[in-house]
């Protein structure tokens, strides 16, 4: 486990269900009477939510893409340092809404910043600092597409076209393929009860690290 706590990322495209899995996650794991932290990317601090509101809220000027980038980088750096790393050090199970593999779906792959410049922020914000586990939600971009606009205005990132949103669910298979011990891909085009039938046996398996 990281440092002394647990580090669990949820991750994939939008519509794909990260926000409510993720409390449902935190209540199975809160029974092992450990402490759970529930916190998202960009954001989890009252300085990184305020960098969040510019990055998510449409604007008449457009936003460069470094410029988007470093402000990822720039509110995951307070976050990381008021929260996750806090967290971990006192045992905490910690579970996020998206974390670095969110700048390389989004950025990395539907807004073309290479991987290296990537590469090179994560080093420097993160050091060695990586998920324990990284769930990644997968779903058609269409049917992901179609939730995210049953829950009302779009965001920035949500006005996107297909071909954007094709690309970022892409990225995410291609970490997933190329690192299988640390992700585990979840169908989340199913039923929400057969996706948390999935979470409750993956929570069985994790049990022998979850003793306090």
């Amino acid at each position: 486990m990281t440092a002394n706590g647990l580090f669990i990322t949820l991750e994939g495209p939008e519509g794909a269900g990260k926000s409510t899995n993720r409390d449902y996650l935190a209540e199975l794991l809160g029974a092992s009477g450990r402490e759970v932290v529930l916190t998202r990317e960009p954001g989890g601090t009252p300085l990184a939510e305020r960098i969040r509101e510019i990055l998510l809220a449409p604007a008449a000027e457009p936003m460069a893409v470094d410029t988007e980038l470093l402000l990822m980088f720039a509110a995951r750096a307070q976050h990381l340092a008021q929260v996750v790393r806090p967290a971990l050090a006192r045992g905490a199970l910690v579970l996020c809404d998206r974390f670095v593999d969110a700048t390389y779906a989004y950025q990395g792959g539907g807004r073309g910043v290479p991987v290296e410049r990537i590469a090179t922020l994560e080093a420097f914000v993160l050091g060695d600092l990586q998920p324990d586990l990284t769930l990644v939600f997968d779903l058609p971009v269409k049917i992901g597409l179609a939730r995210a606009a049953r829950r009302g205005v779009l965001d920035r990132f949500e006005q996107e076209q297909c071909a954007f949103f094709e690309a970022v669910r892409q990225t995410y298979l291609d970490r997933a393929q190329a690192v299988p011990a640390r992700y585990r891909l979840i169908d989340a085009s199913r039923s929400l009860a057969e996706v948390q039938a999935e979470l409750r046996a993956l929570v069985a398996t994790l049990e022998p690290t979850l003793g306090g």
